[in-house]
């Protein structure tokens, strides 16, 4: 069914299919609690600190970064980037050198920016409030500037890919440098057509799986030699504004976010090609989950077969506002 929305003059037709999505198997989600945190736009798990996910606001707030336990939803740090003005921040990725992967990428002007940022700090061996000094790269696409939202640092070469924001084939992979300079311009050259107006993206721990998701789905693809071969669908739970993607470490299940206040993590459990190699072969084997309680499991009081069911149509409100609020910060 079509839900057809003219905000503002601008017309916005949508096709919103209804699937099924499995809820993990001993993973649960969960609220982020933060009264500051209210556009989470961005979400990594932590490598050094299991359980634990690295999140922020999107544009026009402080520079601060949190870190939020995944089993109650409360924040237990926050890292101030000193120096840093945030314009448009929409991505956030850990890479396995033990930092993390800060992207101002966004562009509220539709793609007019001449650059974009990423600014990297370490992620801190103890959690607390601290204040550091991050390194900032400065970053240009091959073909012009973009609008984009999914930063992803791969865990086994480091390098980093940024996907655009665009329907109908226009959207793009882009690859940086093997090593981001802060000295001068990061160049990010367009290694593959997107066809996902995506919101963000994630590497699976092993490497061998990337996936990208929008609003209303998701895709997965299989990661070999720097090249991405798309795997299929992956259903996307209903969220009142779907913005972000992470895996758990054992990478069997998928966490996404939405924002607003109290937005909601929902895991969405993997199975078949779309599971990343290390994690089939785990499952294959029959060896036991490393995830567990340290990637936001708690108990399944509905028990391990629950299943969250996508509403069939969104009411026109919510488009409305989806629009409105798209095309008043493209004024700001």
């Amino acid at each position: 069914m079509s839900v057809v929305v003219r905000a503002a003059g601008v017309a916005c037709a949508v096709v919103v299919a209804a699937p099924s999505v499995a809820v993990a198997d001993g993973v649960d989600g969960f609220t982020i609690k933060d009264p500051r945190i209210t556009e989470s736009s961005g979400l990594a798990a932590s490598r050094a600190h299991k359980g634990v996910y690295w999140t922020h606001n999107d544009s026009a707030h402080s520079p601060l970064v949190y870190a939020v336990d995944g089993r109650t939803g409360r924040t237990v740090a926050t890292v101030t980037l000193q120096g840093v003005e945030m314009r448009d921040v929409e991505a956030i990725s850990v890479g396995t050198d033990g930092n993390v992967y800060v992207g101002d990428i966004g562009d509220n002007r539709d793609g007019t920016w001449p650059e974009v940022w990423i600014y990297r700090f370490s992620e801190p061996k103890e959690l607390g409030d601290t204040t550091l000094t991050p390194t900032r790269y400065t970053v240009r696409y091959d073909d012009g500037p973009r609008d984009a939202e999914s930063m992803m640092v791969h865990p086994k070469t480091g390098r980093v890919y940024i996907a655009s924001k665009s329907n109908a084939g226009k959207g793009g992979l882009y690859a940086g440098p093997e090593e981001l300079s802060p000295q001068g311009v990061n160049t990010f050259e367009r290694v593959k057509d997107i066809d996902l107006w995506a919101t963000d993206g994630a590497f699976s721990p092993d490497g061998t799986r990337l996936v990208l998701r929008g609003y209303f789905t998701g895709e997965m693809y299989a990661w070999r030699g720097g090249k991405a071969e798309l795997l299929g669908s992956v259903p996307v739970p209903i969220q009142r504004q779907g913005e972000s993607v992470t895996f758990t470490l054992d990478g069997r299940t998928l966490l996404l976010g939405s924002e607003g206040e109290n937005s909601s993590v929902e895991p969405v459990e993997l199975d078949g090609k779309l599971l990343p190699e290390s994690a089939a072969k785990e499952k294959e084997s029959g060896k036991p989950s490393e995830g567990g309680a340290g990637d936001g499991s708690g108990s399944d009081e509905e028990g391990s077969d629950k299943t969250v069911v996508g509403a069939g149509v969104f009411v026109a409100a919510v488009f409305a506002w989806l629009g409105l609020r798209r095309l008043f910060r493209r004024r700001d």
